[in-house]
């Protein structure tokens, strides 16, 4: 096993901390560094999509699971796979995409552990369809404080209280999914554009009846009667029958497309990564008329479709002080909240990337799980911009007094005491881990930061 002194950050690379980091290369040596990891105690890291402080641990220990990562079954007639928490979701397409099974739910990264995807609960664009990456886990082997290894399976407190429980409740080692079969390896997607808010939420909730893949990028630049404009992205895995000839030969065959993420758009940079209003809303304007007022039926491969945070990043868009990624959901019945916020963003300066909007399904039986029925909004702002923290406290009070929450696996600056008004479930989170953990063994930047 190697072991390492490194300073980690989140993936948008604020507030960096220090620790000492492990690579166990069974589950032998993970549970020897949990029982060993001394009064800061350890959390679980994967690949460190995580934008906020969720995986790291300042002067205690953090175990980097990607050496775990092997596949271990698969079951072709129920889609159902064993493998190891520190497998990426890149490498389970890569293997099961060819026999005809996909990802029941997948974020804006491929490059993200199944360990990662079961502690943050991760959501996509059919959340409305499918709900987030905990329903389709059968059940994980949990490796707890004790250095204790337990089959934990769907329906049960412990089940609850790991999936979007930020890796409190102990180290996810294995996991039996569930895969969605589908016909080929690209998608069908149609591309409308929206004049305002109004028109783009009501296109999203008509396209989520039709389509099991919906999102909208939402222009943050724009005002007056364009506020809240954008452009809505409808998808679905396209039928054998779409495909042109030559691609019916291989219908199947799994080639990630390696394409330019909005930061790389970004053609020039002042200081600290901030552009200028004027500068903001000419790029802003700019990606809003490339996009067709409606097309219908474009084929795209999967990782086009559906992975766009996997191109090349320039770190100088972020600026010295890195991204804050917000990202926060409101219920049915409060969409003027959701209005209100993007007409405060609006009027921000700096803002040269645009929001995605996603219409959420039913809840998620995690007991910190983040979706909620209703709207959900995620962007990114230069940690630098002036007031940033006073601003987005400001909207986090917002959130809450309507009923709803901010995402946990992107949070590095939340107040405690707003937090427990958005989960209502925290106090049996704190219960549960109080039970199984009474010494401290897992514990995170985050964890110490909101009193987890």
């Amino acid at each position: 096993m190697s072991v390492d002194t490194v300073s980690l950050t989140g993936w948008g690379r604020t507030a960096p901390t220090t620790a000492l980091r492990f690579r166990p290369g069974s589950y032998e040596e993970a549970a020897a560094t949990v029982r060993g990891c001394g009064p800061r105690g350890s959390i679980a890291r994967g690949l460190g999509r995580a934008h906020g402080d969720s995986a790291q641990n300042a002067g205690g220990s953090v175990l980097d699971m990607t050496a775990l990562d092997r596949v271990l079954a698969f079951d072709a007639g129920t889609g159902e796979v064993v493998c190891e928490a520190g497998v990426s979701l890149h490498r389970l397409l890569e293997v099961l995409l060819p026999l005809g099974w996909f990802l029941p739910v997948t974020p804006g990264s491929r490059y993200i552990t199944v360990g990662g995807a079961i502690g943050s609960d991760i959501h996509g664009d059919n959340h409305r369809a499918a709900g987030s990456f905990s329903r389709h886990v059968v059940r994980f082997e949990l490796l707890t404080a004790d250095g204790g290894i337990r089959t934990v399976r769907a329906g049960t407190p412990l089940f609850d209280a790991t999936t979007g429980g930020m890796g409190l409740t102990g180290v996810i080692l294995s996991a039996t999914l569930r895969f969605h079969p589908v016909a080929t390896s690209l998608m069908s997607v149609d591309t409308e554009r929206a004049a305002d808010l109004d028109d783009l939420m009501t296109r999203l909730a008509m396209g989520g009846d039709r389509r099991r893949y919906a999102s909208a990028r939402v222009d943050l630049t724009s005002r007056g009667r364009a506020t809240g404009r954008g452009v809505l992205t409808l998808g679905e895995h396209a039928p054998l029958d779409a495909l042109p000839a030559h691609a019916r030969r291989t219908p199947l065959a799994y080639r990630p497309a390696q394409l330019p993420s909005a930061h790389s758009l970004v053609p020039v940079l002042v200081p600290g990564g901030l552009l200028g209003r004027a500068s903001a809303a000419a790029l802003a304007e700019l990606r809003h008329r490339r996009a067709p007022r409606s097309r219908t039926g474009e084929l795209r491969r999967i990782s086009a479709f559906f992975h766009p945070l996997d191109g090349p990043r320039r770190p100088s868009v972020q600026g010295r002080g890195g991204l804050v990624h917000y990202e926060f959901a409101v219920g049915h019945g409060q969409e003027e909240t959701l209005h209100r916020i993007v007409r405060q963003l609006s009027q921000r300066r700096g803002a040269p990337f645009p929001g995605v909007l996603r219409r959420f399904g039913a809840g998620d039986p995690g007991w910190l799980s983040f979706p909620v029925p209703g709207w959900s909004l995620s962007l990114d702002l230069p940690a630098a911009l002036p007031g940033l923290a006073r601003f987005l406290d400001g909207l986090d009070e917002e959130v809450a007094a309507a009923g709803g929450r901010a995402c946990l696996t992107n949070d590095s600056r939340i107040r405690p005491d707003v937090l427990t008004a958005m989960y209502p479930r925290l106090g049996d989170f704190r219960s549960l881990r109080a039970e199984l953990d009474p010494d401290g063994a897992f514990r995170s930047d985050l964890s110490r930061r909101l009193s987890l």
